[in-house]
């Protein structure tokens, strides 16, 4: 009966042992996340159209976001706050003291005023509508020209008649080629004429596209400051010869003048 009951104290002496040695542990742990999973620093990776303060307060957005450990496990189970134009982001742990955060921006092509809604429909590579907003976003050309009612979020474009993929097949060769307008305006025969500040790109059909796309590559720059009509409407690769109608300013035409008198 003795040893019974010296063997149930021991038993209680060693699950109290144990437990005190848990709870020294979990103090211990939590300690070490306390002070050591302090957030010191943020870097932000991949965003192009909003100030890396935006992105961090969008992630760092409660009373707990000051722990790295924390803010880490919690968007291994939830999404981050929704900001507009951006896909997803992903945050890692580059050390205790600090996390990165990676975005993913949404790749917009284009966007097109839509009146019934009075906003802008920006879609992607397919012509999916990605975002819908009242802001303007700069390197993205709006589309001009194009009669387009009402769109649906994530759907594509309900332009028909061959034009989305004309669209699209030009947006794309610009891209590629670093040449993105500020506008984009599709004529009364919906030949494309590209607009970038005071210089003007008739485009003319979509044959020879690429090798249009390529020669205006080699002679935009040479351009810069002038004010005028580039014609490309015409060009063949027989017919090389590109003409660029030139618009004097008044401080050229008052120059000339001068000269004249």
């Amino acid at each position: 009966m003795i040893k019974e009951e010296r063997r149930k104290a021991r038993k209680r002496k060693n699950i109290l042992m144990t437990l005190l040695f848990v709870l020294i542990l979990l103090a211990i742990a939590a300690l070490v996340v306390m002070n050591v999973f302090k957030i010191k620093k943020v870097e932000v990776e991949g965003n192009k159209l909003y100030d890396e303060k935006v992105i961090e307060k969008a992630v760092l957005n409660d009373e707990y976001s000051w722990n790295s450990l924390y803010v880490f496990l919690k968007y291994k189970f939830v999404s981050t706050d929704a900001v507009p134009f951006v896909d997803t982001m992903e945050i890692s742990l580059k050390n205790p003291q600090t996390l990165h955060i990676k975005v993913y921006e949404k790749g917009m092509m284009g966007y097109l005023y839509i009146p019934a809604m009075n906003a802008n429909a920006y879609f992607d590579k397919d012509g999916i509508v990605v975002e819908t907003s009242s802001e303007v976003i700069a390197d993205i050309p709006q589309i001009m020209g194009i009669d387009c009612d009402k769109v649906v979020l994530y759907e594509k474009l309900p332009i028909g008649g061959g034009k989305l993929r004309k669209i699209l097949t030009l947006t794309q060769a610009l891209k590629r080629n670093s040449l993105i307008p500020d506008s984009i305006l599709y004529g009364v025969e919906n030949e494309p004429e590209l607009i970038y500040g005071d210089i003007k790109v008739d485009m003319g059909s979509m044959e020879l596209l690429t090798q249009k796309v390529e020669r205006l590559a080699k002679i935009k720059p040479k351009l810069e400051g002038k004010k005028g009509t580039l014609h490309l409407e015409n060009w063949t690769e027989e017919t090389t010869n590109i003409v660029f109608d030139q618009i004097e300013n008044k401080d050229q035409k008052t120059k000339k003048d001068k000269k004249k008198s």
